[in-house]
């Protein structure tokens, strides 16, 4: 049994604090490239609260360029293993190659994180299923990020859960992603987050959803990405009320604080006159 199951189960939303190996990714604030940096900021973000580090090489932003199975490999392989040494919390591995799904959890990796939702490489369910790892699949159709709608997302989610179970992978192991940004218009990304309960009711899957620091905070509120912590907060609040169970986010420490108290505030009950 891996530490994720027991953190699917939690009567709380789980924060996963976000370590980008690739110097491509749209927040420069995620990156860090030695051994020694990585293993620093993983250890700060448990310290500030993650119950998850998910860590990833190969951006996915728009406009970033093709990154190669070789060096998204040489980016990861020398830090896997002292990192699974350095902290005691589940450890998750953003990639959409079987072969990098594989060498994450061979060395005691407890998630894999697709956020091609099974459709880039179908062989990652089977190493998910091999290894008794959990899964996130990201709403998919062609390219990550291109569900527009609910009911797009609905449809190509499903499909992926169906892809997954085919290999094997259990159903209390698969958590879902709606996919915010990729590049979509604000209106999709703000209809996503308003509308995650009825995605919630009609998959009955844990969802995992990333909002921090996206370009649709830009937008609205006219900042860099620098400047979008309070955006990205407000933005999580609404995604918790709406039955966000696990938070991906660049910013631990005042997530997890908003998190705590939108919590608070929603399990309190409400009485309607």
């Amino acid at each position: 049994m891996t530490r994720m199951k027991s953190l699917v189960n939690l009567n709380r939303v789980a924060i996963a604090g976000v370590i980008n190996l690739s110097e491509e990714s749209f927040y420069k604030g995620s990156i860090f490239h030695s051994e020694n940096s990585i293993i620093k900021k993983a250890k700060e973000l448990v310290s500030e609260g993650a119950d998850i580090i998910d860590i990833g090489a190969a951006s996915t932003a728009p406009g970033t360029p093709y990154i190669p199975l070789k060096e998204e490999v040489r980016r990861l392989k020398d830090v896997l293993k002292p990192l699974r040494k350095a902290v005691d919390v589940p450890l998750s591995i953003d990639t959409q190659r079987s072969a990098v799904a594989e060498m994450a959890l061979a060395a005691e990796f407890d998630v894999v994180n697709d956020v091609s939702g099974l459709k880039s490489d179908e062989r990652i369910a089977d190493v998910v299923s091999q290894y008794g790892a959990t899964l996130v699949v990201m709403a998919c159709n062609k390219k990550p990020g291109d569900a527009y709608t609910i009911s797009q997302a609905l449809h190509y989610l499903s499909k992926s859960i169906e892809i997954a179970k085919r290999y094997g992978v259990k159903e209390q192991d698969i958590i879902v992603d709606p996919g915010i940004g990729f590049g979509k218009p604000i209106s999709a990304d703000l209809s996503l987050i308003n509308n995650l309960d009825y995605l919630k009711r009609s998959l009955k899957k844990p969802i995992l959803i990333g909002v921090s620091r996206k370009r649709f905070i830009g937008e609205i509120l006219g900042v860099s990405v620098e400047d979008r912590l309070y955006g990205s907060i407000g933005a999580t609040i609404i995604a918790v009320a709406r039955g966000a169970n696990f938070i991906r986010t660049h910013d631990v420490k005042p997530t997890l604080q908003a998190v705590r108290v939108a919590e608070a505030i929603l399990s309190s009950g409400r009485c309607i006159s």
